[in-house]
């Protein structure tokens, strides 16, 4: 295959370096076109392909212009390569395997292409496998993926609970749990899961009270827990209802309350060994796993709760140890503001385990949970200069815009800028940006420069579920 790469002056040492370790699968050309291969023209395209013959050109993806034309007069197709030099090797490496784009930049849409890929075989590995028991529709255990159940604590208190449900099976949840607390009443129970008579999805009522639990087993497929202190009085109805449990060691141990839970006619049983928190006893408590019944109930929301750090990280690292032991639903929970998107990071978390068959460890899957950090560090050529100019000082006094000042804040996923109680959306910085300006809104380049800054700022909260706080940090 003849390959035409053209670059720039500033990147051609990476292109022919990449160029060079491809030189025995493909026949590649790489020219030098101006010192930024993303300025491109079409007029120059066109020249260099009728100089040679090409089988296809991969421009720079940064490249915005369209070179629709070149490719219909010469009949060579144009595809859009990387838009980092140094991601060249990567897309070369599958060019026969994965065609490329012609508008997208190669590096988006290969990973593109590998997140639908690994989608798909996580949903035809799980229409395959063989489940211990179906709970509503969904399947527990067996070969099936691990389920999500993510729960939703004093339930009775929220001001939207049928808001919060769709919202976290929204985010991948597959069983949601209503929490109740000490203070709950039968009323209070039976009026939430009133509320959710048209939800679709699996639902679980968390509460040790046989009262409580009662209240539930008209909607509830799930009851957490059970144990020797509610079995005998609530057990017996459990049943009765079709509905499944998780049971819990307490006074007696975890086998005897599965036995006794048994005894009580249940047939859809979850043990639950109970793992404890990051320096209470984690490791301790993951040994007893190995010998517990299944399938098994991993809290993995116990731990990422009572633990300072980001839950992406925390949350990956737990569904890889529920997989080893061989967990069939991890509790997750969104209950405190660094939790929150929790439920949507143990969905892809499970999906990743799911992949992992077969390989040796969960990498390079097509999913990941990389969020802040990069997988690898981009290397582009140095910037060339000849003077530095130092910055100067912020001026003591500002200058304000005599136009006014704007307000910015996040609404939902949506960044709103007020400027004399006339507000603008959008969804992307750019796009308030350009309104802001196109509607004479600001005057001054600093003022630009500053809005600049805040809007992105907006951006990436809303992208990353933080807080923003216009002049604040972050």
């Amino acid at each position: 295959m003849h390959i035409l790469l053209p670059t720039g002056s500033a990147t051609v040492g990476i292109v022919k370096s990449a160029a060079r370790r491809f030189s025995d699968r493909y026949e590649i050309d790489v020219v030098v076109t101006g010192e930024i291969a993303s300025f491109l023209a079409p007029g120059e395209l066109r020249r260099l392909l009728a100089g040679g013959n090409y089988d296809m050109a991969i421009v720079s993806g940064m490249c915005t212009a369209s070179f629709a034309d070149v490719e219909r007069e010469t009949g060579v197709p144009v595809y859009r390569g990387p838009r980092h030099a140094a991601d060249l090797v990567p897309v070369l490496s599958v060019l026969e395997a994965a065609p490329l784009s012609k508008t997208v930049p190669a590096d988006e849409f290969l990973a593109e292409t590998r997140r639908e890929e690994a989608c798909r075989q996580v949903a035809i590995r799980e229409g395959e496998a063989e489940a211990e028991f179906i709970v509503r529709g969904v399947k527990v255990g067996g070969g099936s993926r691990m389920k999500v159940l993510a729960e939703i604590m004093d339930a009775q208190k929220r001001d939207d609970l049928l808001a919060d449900v769709r919202r976290f099976f929204t985010d991948g949840a597959d069983i949601v749990d209503l929490g109740f607390g000490f203070d709950a009443t039968p009323g209070d129970v039976a009026r939430c899961f009133s509320l959710l008579a048209d939800v679709e999805g699996p639902l679980a009522v968390d509460t040790q009270d046989p009262d409580l639990i009662a209240a539930a087993l008209f909607r509830a497929d799930l009851v957490l827990s059970l144990h020797e202190g509610n079995i005998p009085a609530v057990g017996r109805a459990v049943a009765e209802a079709g509905a499944a449990a998780v049971v819990v060691p307490r006074e007696r141990t975890l086998e005897e309350n599965l036995a006794a839970a048994r005894e009580a006619g249940i047939r859809c049983l979850i043990a639950d060994p109970l793992l404890q928190p990051a320096g209470s006893g984690l490791t301790d408590s993951l040994a007893g796993f190995s010998d517990a019944s299944r399938p098994l109930f991993f809290g993995a929301g116990n731990v990422v709760e009572l633990l300072d750090a980001d839950s992406p990280g925390a949350n990956a690292l737990l569904a890889g140890m529920a997989h080893e032991v061989g967990a069939a639903v991890v509790f997750t929970s969104e209950h405190s503001d660094k939790t929150r998107g929790s439920v949507a990071e143990m969905r892809r978390a499970t999906e990743m385990m799911t992949l992992t068959a077969g390989r040796p460890y969960p990498k390079d899957l097509g999913l990941d949970l990389l969020i802040l950090k990069e997988k690898r560090r981009r290397r582009e050529p140095p910037l060339e200069y000849k003077n530095v100019e130092d910055a100067l000082p912020v001026p003591d006094e500002i200058v304000y815009d005599p136009l006014g000042c704007i307000r910015i804040g996040v609404e939902g996923d949506c960044i709103v800028a007020v400027h004399k109680d006339r507000a603008v959306r959008g969804n992307c910085w750019e796009d308030v940006f350009y309104t802001l300006f196109s509607n004479g809104s600001l005057s001054r380049l600093d003022h630009a420069a500053y809005l600049g800054k805040e809007l992105f700022k907006a951006e990436l909260a809303i992208r990353m579920k933080r807080s923003f706080e216009q002049d604040g940090p972050f």
